[in-house]
């Protein structure tokens, strides 16, 4: 595979903190002198004391133990907000992107901080103390961050499960932790689907045992099953508590969470992160390796339910007084231009995110990117998009099939292609079927294969911009689509073939077919029935009166032209001059 290098531009690195001399540099000293180099670092936190004892570790047969900062005390909450709000009390610490587009927030320093004393303050009525075990189920939303540095700000040690993770995963996590708190949500959001958290906690708690309090957050709304005594709503618990809670002193050394491995080889395995030495890593590794500056919004894609989401979107930009984003969404929903939509929306200057995403979104080519990029518009009240590369939005100019291409409107019924690759837009119209509409016509999801209407075949699938075709654009486009797909020089070679072979194949089964009767293959107007092939079939209401174009009609311009001169247009709708 071919290997492209991308020149660091020089605007760039003349702001970075280091370039390939300088991390050479302190690669050599961090060897050479690993106490002072990483003293030097520890400076970065805030220390209640500060640590004497740097390093210390010992890799002897039988013998092993690693230590760093011992002596130190400190606390990850406050390093994470406290001691940033003199000065940043008012700027924004979290970005939250909800799975719709329309719900987002923005969370300052200050409110950070409130919401999350006030969930330590529920925490500690419940008896919560330093070194207890909290499980934090919840989906990618504010109250995940309130949770993990509220346990941070105690001195419990927090235990994140996915939000994707079955009943018996978290059941297996609980029991191995021994936790007997667990804090969810009524349910999680995610594509587009709902993901019952509560009731695979409940679950997870009746197989275990042991769960003394659930603290449920109100996430959509959806009525779940409360125990009394056991279960609390979090908007309810934290009316009752103040916005002050001081920070628990921690040794660097004391357990910070545990994270446990998905258990894809075998039995998930809890690994234990102490506070200190990782404290200070990920705040350093977020400067540097993301070089992050004052003013800049960085995003990291993953899921706080990974140990990459632990460390850098919350631990290492909070650490860092850094404006972070939580995205609650998946890529490709509702369009596959989500991430640029939002890397737009929110002015988004570093992005990090992994090669699995990276692959699944090369798969849709440039057009999602260059939708984004270019401020691509959609006209939702006509039901249809279009990408300008000037920006902006233009609403249809007729009732003709439009492609949008790199320069707008094409009116000149450009030939749509199969191939995204070869779409101007990378896809093949800027329509969408709805599924629905599908199957009612007895087509299935994304239609009949062969005996489908052609027209219908080029339009299945998402269109460049996500966005949904209603009926009424249906009807009047596609009466004027479908002769212009039929009947033009520049019908793709495979399709031309196709269409002559369903011909052929209805001029013979004419010749074998014995004379029609009443209702039977003939159309009647006004009837409420079709014949397709000699089949007797009961049309929806709707289209009673109307025949469905298919491919397979021996002359579809004489019919079209002899059912516009009775009143009715092809597809229910009543032929306009402009495409006869």
């Amino acid at each position: 595979m071919s290997e492209k290098i991308y020149d660091v531009p020089p605007e760039w690195k003349k702001r970075a903190y280091i370039d390939a001399d300088k991390y050479k540099e302190m690669y050599a000293r961090s060897l050479k002198d690993p106490n002072g180099f990483w003293a030097e670092e520890a400076k970065r936190l805030h220390w209640y004391r500060a640590p004497s004892k740097i390093k210390n570790s010992t890799f002897g047969p039988g013998n092993v133990s690693i230590k760093w900062f011992e002596d130190g005390v400190l606390n990850a909450a406050y390093n994470c907000i406290d001691r940033h709000l003199a000065k940043r009390a008012n700027q924004t610490a979290i970005i939250w992107e909800g799975d719709d587009p329309k719900e987002s927030k923005h969370i300052t320093y200050r409110q950070l901080h409130d919401e999350v004393c006030k969930l330590a303050n529920i925490l500690r009525n419940r008896n919560v103390k330093k070194g207890d075990r909290v499980t934090i189920y919840l989906p990618m939303i504010p109250e995940i961050a309130y949770a993990v540095l509220a346990c941070a700000r105690i001195g419990a040690v927090h235990s994140v499960v996915f939000g994707g993770f079955s009943p018996d995963s978290l059941a297996g996590r609980i029991a191995d932790c021994k936790s007997n708190v667990i804090i969810t949500a009524d349910e999680g959001v995610r594509g587009g689907r709902k993901v019952p958290l509560k009731a695979n906690a409940d679950a997870a708690i009746d197989k275990v045992g042991g769960v003394d309090h659930v603290i449920v957050v109100r996430r959509t709304g959806a009525p779940v099953d409360m125990q009394p005594g056991r279960d609390v709503w979090y908007h309810e618990a934290a009316k009752v508590v103040t916005s002050e809670c001081p920070c628990e002193h921690m040794s660097a050394e004391d357990p910070l969470f545990i994270l446990y491995t998905s258990g894809s080889t075998g039995k998930p395995k809890g690994v234990l992160h102490t506070t200190g030495g990782y404290l200070v890593f990920v705040a350093m590794t977020h400067q540097y390796i993301f070089d992050y500056h004052d003013g800049d919004i960085y995003w990291c894609t993953a899921d706080v339910g990974w140990v990459t989401g632990h460390s850098y979107i919350l631990y290492g930009p909070l650490a860092n007084g850094a404006t972070t984003m939580i995205f609650e969404g998946v890529p490709n929903y509702p369009t596959m231009s989500r991430f640029w939509e939002v890397c737009d929306k929110h002015q988004v200057n570093i992005i990090y995110t992994a090669p699995t995403a990276i692959r699944a979104l090369m798969q849709a080519g440039d057009a999602p990117v260059a939708a984004s990029r270019n401020r691509g518009r959609a006209d939702q009240s006509r039901g249809v998009g279009v990408v300008l590369s000037r920006g902006g939005r233009g609403p249809l100019p007729d009732r003709r099939h439009l492609v949008a291409d790199r320069n707008g409107w094409d009116p000149d019924h450009s030939p749509p292609r199969r191939d995204a690759s070869q779409a101007g837009l990378g896809h093949a119209a800027v329509f969408r079927h709805r599924s629905t509409d599908r199957r009612q016509r007895r087509q299935g999801a994304r239609g009949r294969r062969d005996r489908q209407p052609l027209h219908h075949r080029f339009l299945a699938g998402n269109d460049a911009h996500g966005l949904w075709r209603s009926p009424a654009l249906h009807r009047y486009v596609l009466q004027g689509l479908s002769r212009q797909i039929l009947h033009r020089r520049r019908l793709p070679a495979r399709c031309r073939r196709r269409l002559l072979d369903h011909r052929a194949r209805r001029r013979r089964d004419q010749r074998r077919r014995p004379p029609a009767r009443h209702g039977r293959g003939r159309e009647r107007a006004g009837g409420a029935c079709q014949g397709v092939g000699g089949r007797r079939r009961r049309l929806p209401a709707r289209h009673q009166g109307a025949r469905h174009l298919r491919v397979c009609h021996a002359d579809v311009r004489r019919t079209a032209e002899r059912r516009t001169a009775q009143g009715i247009g092809c597809l229910g709708a009543t032929a306009s001059p402009a495409t006869r």
